[in-house]
This record gives structure tokens, C-alpha cells and sequence, in this order.
């Protein structure tokens, strides 16, 4: 009896650990700020694989068929939608379309580029907060049994986002109204923009598939003289030759790097969302505030 106790108690040992990491709920995020999203309201009740990881542009992603594997393996998928992972239709179709698809920014008035959704919602900081109810609610329906964790991850996480948000308007009202004015690499700060009261202008479009033309920098040149925009940014994810060569031909100086549709790896400037948004504040009131 004692050998069959013994025997008991050391398959109880050697199934104890599989068994816990077995019952983590299966996500795949499609880009890197809405893994760190996933991440913080899972907590250590959910695994979560980024497909664009740090630093990886959206825009111009290719999936792989590794991709399609890792997305029929999941529970669920979360994805920013306003037309920006235009890839991945087919790659859920690929993968046998049997995931459950969470549209991050549902709820979210879009703004709006030409005939275009500007799909890149989460740079205000009070979207980031629906972004983070709509994954709270879906990991609460995939997994209820886990409903109070992800709900308490949730509230800590969100206080976060309204200190954060405090910050950005806090630093941005202490700059001059009429420095508030700076040029980027695309269309990726709408929402910041109207958020905070920054104004951007960019040489290319909302996607960075785009090109600008010609007579696009020739306008841009003409309005950095004329309204004395004192300031232009890189990105981190996107060609910096054509800044560059505006910053030479203005003056405008170079105010640092921005991080827009992605994040940094672990000891980048921006490995999460709130290094991302404190980073950028801190870029843009230096090269400002001057």
C-alpha cells in the first residue's frame, strides 16, 4: 500500500507543471502593442504570441506558414482592425478559420484620412483604455474561470493608462502653442494629435506602403519655412533618408525617434506600450520646449 501511495504521489509531481501550463489560454496578438496589451490583462493566465514582433512594420507584413500554425493552435486572436492588418483575412483562412477573431478597437470612432479609417487608435491613451475593456471581455468569455484575475489585471492596468494620460497632457500644456508643430515619417499620430493638441504633418500617407512624391516634400519644405516648424522626427520602423534629407534642406531639426505602430525589444527605448507613449512625450517636448 505504501509503494502504491508512493507511486501516486509521483505522477501527482511529474503532472503537476504540464497540467498548470496546459490550461494557459492560447492567443496570438497580431502586432506588438496589442501583445503588451494581452500580456498585461492575461497575466500569467494566458500565453500570447506576437506575429509583427518588436520593431516589425504592420503595414508590409508577409505571414509565413508558421504563422498559420501558431493561429490554428490559438483560442483567440486579437487584431487592431481599421484596415490595418490587410494580410490577415487570408492567413486566418489558412490556418482553417476556426480562431476567434477580437477586434481590439471595437467601439472606437475612427478618424479618418481621406476615404480611409486611420487605423492607428492606440496612440491616444484614452482609446488604449477600450482597448484593454474589449480584451478583458474576451478572455473573460474564453476562459470564465479565470474571469477575476483578468478583471483585476484589467483595473491595475487601466489606472496605469489614466496616470499615463495625465502625464502626456500635463507635458504637452506647458509647451508654447505655436511650437506645437512637428513633421513625422507617416500618418501614424492622428490620434495623438487630436488627443493632446500636437499637430503632424507627414510627407507619406497613413500606411507605409506609401510614397511620397515630389511635390508632396516640395509642399512640406514650403509649409516647415513658412510656418517655422521647428522640429522633424524618425521612426523607428520606417526609411530615415527622406527626413533627413527635409531636416537638410529646412533647417528644422532633428528631434530624435518616435515609436508609432511598434515597440522596441526588451532593452530598446519603447519595450512596452507605456515606455512607447512616456518616450514619446519626453522626444517631443525636448525638441519643442527648446
Amino acid at each position: 500500500m505504501q509503494r502504491l501511495f508512493g507511486l501516486i504521489c509521483l505522477v501527482l509531481i511529474a503532472t503537476a507543471v504540464p497540467a498548470s501550463a496546459q490550461e494557459r489560454l492560447k492567443t496570438i496578438a497580431s502586432f506588438s502593442i496589442l501583445g503588451d496589451f494581452v500580456r498585461n490583462v492575461g497575466g500569467d493566465r494566458v500565453s500570447v504570441t506576437t506575429l509583427v514582433g518588436a520593431d516589425g512594420d504592420a503595414h508590409v507584413y508577409s505571414p509565413t506558414p508558421a504563422d498559420a500554425k501558431r493561429i490554428a493552435d490559438a483560442k483567440l486572436i486579437f487584431i487592431n482592425g481599421l484596415g490595418f492588418e490587410g494580410w490577415l483575412p487570408r492567413l486566418v483562412k489558412s490556418a482553417g478559420g476556426k480562431v476567434t477573431i477580437v477586434t481590439a478597437t471595437a467601439g472606437i470612432a475612427p478618424l479618418k484620412l481621406g476615404s480611409h479609417a486611420d487605423p492607428h487608435a492606440w496612440q491616444s491613451v484614452s482609446n488604449a483604455k477600450i482597448y484593454i475593456g474589449n480584451i478583458r471581455d474576451a478572455l473573460v468569455a474564453a476562459d470564465p474561470a479565470s474571469a477575476q484575475s483578468f478583471r483585476a489585471n484589467a483595473e491595475a492596468y487601466l489606472a496605469k493608462l489614466d496616470i499615463l494620460d495625465r502625464e502626456a497632457r500635463e507635458a504637452i500644456a506647458k509647451l508654447p502653442q505655436g511650437r506645437r508643430k512637428v513633421i513625422s515619417t507617416h500618418d501614424a499620430f492622428g490620434y495623438f494629435a487630436a488627443a493632446y493638441g500636437v499637430e503632424f504633418i507627414a510627407p507619406v500617407g497613413v500606411s507605409t506602403e506609401s510614397e511620397a512624391s515630389a511635390r508632396d516634400i516640395a509642399g512640406i519644405i514650403t509649409q516647415i519655412r513658412s510656418a517655422k516648424i521647428p522640429a522633424v522626427f524618425l521612426e523607428n520602423m520606417s526609411d530615415p533618408r527622406l527626413i533627413r534629407r527635409i531636416s537638410a534642406e529646412t533647417g528644422a531639426r532633428i528631434g530624435g525617434t518616435l515609436y508609432s505602430d511598434s515597440l522596441t525589444a526588451e532593452k530598446g527605448d519603447a519595450p512596452t506600450y507605456i515606455d512607447m507613449v512616456r518616450h514619446n512625450i519626453k522626444a517631443l517636448t525636448s525638441a519643442l520646449g527648446d
